[in-house]
């Protein structure tokens, strides 16, 4: 496994976009290649940057509400991919799938949901699915993968991009995704404490 590597690809799925604007500023002053899915490519787009959407790599669009977006082969296959492995690497190229090195996940506000008061179809709607999974996937693949899992997080990849340029170490890679599984286990104690409340 390298060390260093270099961000090429980025896909970018997020539910607050505040903050986000000088990291994007950031790697597209890098040559980063951006993917994305609804609102944040609205969002990305509007702040005159490319951006793919996910949509058009998968080949299937938004469904059930858009409660899946994400989940698709091409997208986790991008993710989870070793780049050191061979077999890996020749079904990628089998199967059309894209190298993605850097994840920005912020999950849907649960939490928060919860504290509004809101129904319970409606904070079911915020338990997040994909973006929790993208955030499991790419902390898993740090060897290869930078995973940035909230909107805190955000300053400090920014700080690590204007030191290294897009590129990170496998010490700053492993810090994140240290932290995404923090965010993960967070996130998933919140939902099994509403649901244990609300028998």
């Amino acid at each position: 496994m390298a060390d260093n590597i270099n961000i090429k690809t980025a896909l970018i799925s997020v539910f607050h976009k505040d903050g986000l604007d000088a990291l994007l500023a950031k790697l597209n002053s890098e040559g980063v290649k951006f993917l994305s899915t609804g609102g944040t490519q609205k969002f990305i787009e509007s702040l005159g940057y490319p951006c793919q959407a996910v949509e058009t790599l998968t080949t299937y669009p938004s469904i059930l509400g858009g409660r899946v977006k994400t989940l698709h082969p091409k997208v986790f296959g991008g993710i989870l991919a070793r780049r050191d492995n061979q077999d890996d690497q020749q079904q990628m190229a089998q199967y059309e799938i894209p190298t993605i090195d850097l994840v920005v996940v912020d999950l849907y506000p649960f939490e928060d949901t919860v504290a509004s008061g809101a129904s319970q179809q409606d904070i079911i709607e915020k338990i997040d699915i994909g973006g929790i999974s993208l955030i499991r996937a790419a902390a898993k693949n740090f060897n290869d993968v930078v995973i940035v899992p909230s909107k805190a997080e955000y300053p400090v990849l920014l700080d690590i991009l204007n030191e290294k340029g897009a590129q990170t170490s496998l010490a700053d890679r492993r810090m994140f995704a240290q932290r995404a599984f923090g965010v993960s286990s967070h996130y998933d104690t919140a939902i099994h404490a509403w649901f244990a409340a609300t028998k």
